[in-house]
């Protein structure tokens, strides 16, 4: 079976992702070190006790996820389910890799990339090819999709992911523009009504994405935090598996949020 130090992992990891261009809210990279030689990563979206577990039972020597650990502001005592998951990963030597922001941003392997290729979006793109972007931190994208109304779009959203997604907005609004951002940039709207688009999709919603999108000419759809979150770290790990030849395997837990 083919293998990679998890050293060289980790540089390459970082190199694609690019996270040292990243402010970001927790540390991107390898969180927590285990054996040095990697020949099987388990991939999910979060580093849930769930994925340790499972990860433990296949023998894996690492997860890969996009909700890691050690987020900033976040109590940093090590008590319940912060200890027992730690405890997991250290007595089975588990390597913990977490990719936050970078992944989320990556113009081929990135949530965003890979949720308008899931959903059909034509992203908007500079002459160079390289994807419009905009909004905080330039984490926003934008483009077109197959026109249809807002309750349609929601039809092939849920067909799409596997999940009822939260219209606001009037059913019938006409959608030819979009923009999105996964998981939770629910507060991100404002400069999707900016940008001028019909609809703006995202992971979660909040009681002002009600109001926004009533009194606006911008539609909110609410797709799912996971569900909207699932495809970039399985676009990396096909990555990892085709540059290094070693087995990795996604394992999608579900998350009705």
């Amino acid at each position: 079976m083919n293998q990679v130090s998890t050293r060289q992992l980790a540089e390459w990891l970082e190199n694609t992702l690019q996270t040292q261009r990243f402010k970001d809210y927790s540390p991107n990279g390898l969180q927590v070190e285990g054996v040095d030689t990697i020949r099987y990563i388990i991939t999910g979206v979060t580093a849930s006790q769930a994925l340790l577990d499972a990860a433990v039972q296949r023998n894996a020597d690492a997860i890969m996820v996009h909700h890691g650990w050690f987020w900033r502001n976040e109590n940093p005592v090590l008590r319940g389910s912060k200890r027992q998951r730690i405890a997991t990963a250290l007595k089975h030597n588990l390597n913990v890799f977490g990719f936050h922001l970078p992944l989320d941003a990556h113009p081929e392997l990135g949530n965003n990339a890979q949720l308008a290729a899931k959903l059909g979006f034509e992203p908007d793109r500079y002459d160079d090819g390289a994807p419009v972007v905009f909004g905080p931190s330039d984490l926003m994208w934008r483009g077109r999709c197959e026109p249809c109304s807002l309750k349609e779009l929601g039809q092939r959203i849920a067909e799409a992911l596997g999940r009822e997604p939260l219209l606001l907005g009037d059913p019938g609004k006409q959608i030819t523009t979009v923009a999105w951002c996964t998981g939770g940039a629910q507060n991100m709207m404002d400069a999707a009504i900016e940008s001028g688009v019909d609809a703006y999709i995202s992971g979660e919603a909040s009681e002002p994405n009600f109001h926004l999108a009533n009194e606006t000419d911008c539609a909110y759809v609410a797709a799912g935090h996971h569900a909207t979150e699932r495809y970039g770290i399985q676009a990396l790990g096909e990555a990892v598996a085709k540059e290094f030849g070693i087995r990795v395997e996604f394992l999608d837990l579900d998350n009705p949020i």
